[in-house]
């Protein structure tokens, strides 16, 4: 008779990581593994897709009551490197780099010890709780480290359009933004930042989710090849940047250097649809479409393929 704690229980504990999976059962992945992988998968991918990321805040940052300074993608690259070369499409790397590390490796970590408990006795993972373990993870990685790690980058972004920079670096910039408004001003945007992230990791586990059983079907630990698992994260990518784009706006207005024009997240988007119009809400989806695809697909890929490198040398089994 099945025990009924098991009815009492949505997401009921794994008896014990170390045991061997029987034939047909998916192998749990250890957190500390995903901690590790996670971590090195996010410094990886982000020194490869910054320059995206740059772009896409300098077009959100960019209002029409300005007028605006840019007129599209290109226009902003090519402005950026005339003005400031090639590394200037990298200026805020050191702030995105720094945090992408722990994001990642909480992202995962997070993930991984939420969904070994909602897997079910054959460890498998339905979409609707991989949904569920996604939100939980993102809400994590945007109290620990993303909105401290977000403020300081749209700073540094923003800080570079004006006629006389003031942060010098990472650690002079984070310095100087704690002296002049405290530890809460790395912590601007904090309500936007836990939406959009929670949002992001649900949309995107979702996906993932749900396409690995397709893939799998009944064999739960059939081998997917590192293409597909970049195919499937891109796919889960652009979901995500479809799904909450506007709540990525909100949060950069935020954190900018003219954050203090909102009272609050609502105010800000209550502003930008008087002011900008609807459309607005979607500043930068372009640039923010090829980064997060790219990201995400890297991302996956990485990660799954060090996890293997892992299971190698640290036995958990």
């Amino acid at each position: 008779m099945q025990d009924r704690s098991s009815f009492i229980n949505p997401f009921p504990r794994p008896r014990c990581l170390a045991a061997a999976a029987p034939a047909g059962k998916a192998k749990l992945t250890h957190p500390g593994k995903a901690i590790l992988a996670g971590g090195i998968a996010g410094g990886i991918e982000i020194c490869i897709t910054f320059p995206t990321e740059y772009v896409k805040t300098q077009l959100q940052l960019d209002e029409k009551a300005n007028p605006p300074k840019y007129r599209g993608v290109v226009d902003c690259v090519k402005q950026t490197v005339k003005g400031h070369g090639v590394k200037g499409l990298y200026r805020g790397l050191s702030s995105l780099l720094y945090g992408s590390i722990p994001k990642s490796a909480v992202r995962f970590g997070v993930f991984e010890i939420l969904s070994n408990r909602a897997k079910d006795e054959s460890g498998r993972l339905d979409s609707t709780r991989g949904l569920l373990c996604g939100l939980g993870a993102g809400v994590m990685e945007a109290v620990l480290v993303v909105c401290p790690m977000e403020t300081v980058k749209v700073k540094f972004i923003h800080d570079q359009t004006s006629g006389n920079p003031k942060y010098r670096g990472f650690f002079h910039g984070v310095r100087e933004i704690v002296r002049s408004q405290g530890l809460r001003g790395t912590y601007q945007g904090l309500t936007a930042t836990v939406l959009k992230q929670g949002s992001n990791q649900a949309i995107r586990f979702f996906v993932m989710t749900s396409l690995r059983n397709w893939y799998k079907g009944d064999d739960p630990n059939k081998a997917i090849n590192p293409l597909v698992t970049g195919l499937f994260g891109a796919i889960a990518g652009a979901a995500s940047v479809f799904g909450n784009t506007p709540l990525d706006v909100i949060k950069t207005r935020m954190q900018g250097l003219e954050a203090h024009k909102y009272k609050s997240t609502l105010d800000c988007a209550v502003k930008i649809l008087r002011h900008e119009g609807l459309a607005a809400f979607y500043k930068g989806t372009v640039p923010r479409l090829g980064r997060v695809c790219l990201d995400v697909a890297i991302v996956f890929i990485i990660y799954e393929e060090v996890v293997k490198a892992l299971n190698m040398v640290w036995k958990t089994d």
